[in-house]
């Protein structure tokens, strides 16, 4: 398997590279990654309840995603986090490294790639490749010439969020 950048080369597909100090959490890409252009994603590596359906969601990165509401969505029956061995055998990741870029792994297209609208809107993304100490801004020719080239048709929805009454009731 070729690494993400040996893949993007042979693709011709030049995204523009930042390294940063290594970020865990949404709340420390914000403090330690630079000001960059496009959407701040987040990914959430998804199943179904049996298990025959996989999803990577990529949203703005301070989206809390409804996977009740987003399982009615997409016609299936209920999300759950996918565990880290599920990831590792469709995307070739532990926790903590799954990005849209990672889908280059997915050769069989077993993983289904639903991504926010707002961010497909937008200008460019932000991913990172893999490792948490860079980030690439991905414009959007470039995130459609890389999804025709893995495979993966996006699946462009707004990504139901849960509610600010829903988080309210809950505490």
């Amino acid at each position: 398997m070729l690494s993400l950048e040996d893949f993007l080369s042979h693709h011709q597909l030049m995204f523009e590279r930042h390294e940063h100090p290594a970020v865990m959490t949404v709340e420390e890409s914000t403090r330690l990654v630079p000001t960059l252009p496009g959407g701040k994603t987040k990914n959430l590596f998804l199943r179904d309840k049996k298990a025959t359906r996989h999803f990577l969601v990529t949203v703005e990165a301070h989206k809390a995603v409804d996977l009740l509401r987003l399982s009615d969505v997409l016609e299936c029956s209920r999300l759950s986090f996918g565990s880290p061995d599920r990831l590792m055998a469709h995307l070739g990741v532990t926790p903590g490294s799954v990005s849209l870029l990672t889908l280059y792994r997915d050769t069989e297209q077993r993983v289904e790639f639903v991504i926010d609208q707002c961010l497909w809107d937008d200008d460019a993304v932000q991913a990172h490749p893999m490792i948490n100490t860079a980030t690439m801004v991905v414009p959007h020719a470039g995130l459609e010439q890389f999804l025709a080239i893995t495979g993966h048709e996006p699946i462009v929805l707004d990504v139901p969020q849960i509610s600010t009454d829903s988080m309210a009731s809950s505490l």
